[in-house]
């Protein structure tokens, strides 16, 4: 079982940046693969990036690549997620989201935390 608490979120101007961190619990964190979700008003909620349980191997969906980055810390239990450029298309709830299984991680991961709005104003 996974826990999962999101925060850092906020007002940001477009072009600017935000760090996202997301506190994990439960003993086998290092084990599960861990991402990001974002679900903007009226829209299905997506898939914005993943990291495997090393932290050595990252995706990311296009609309984010250059400018999202996503991390982990085994030690601290934390996943973060530093967006850089951004855009008022990238105002959303964000999730943090974990699985056991890399493939699912970024389709239907098992685990989730409540979310954290991140608004972009032009």
């Amino acid at each position: 079982q996974v826990q999962l608490v999101e925060s850092g979120g906020g007002l940001v101007q477009a072009g600017g940046s935000l760090r996202l961190s997301c506190a994990a619990s439960g003993r086998t964190f290092s084990s599960a693969a861990m991402g990001w979700f974002r679900q903007a008003p009226g829209k299905e909620r997506e898939f914005v990036a993943a990291i495997d349980r090393s932290g050595t191997t990252t995706y990311s969906e296009d609309s984010v690549k250059g400018r999202f980055t996503i991390s982990r810390d085994n030690v601290k239990n934390m996943v973060y997620l530093q967006m850089n450029s951004l855009k008022p298309e990238d105002t959303a709830v964000y999730y943090c989201a974990a699985d056991w299984m890399m493939s699912m991680m970024r389709v239907r991961p098992a685990y989730w935390g409540q979310g954290t709005q991140v608004t972009v104003s032009s």
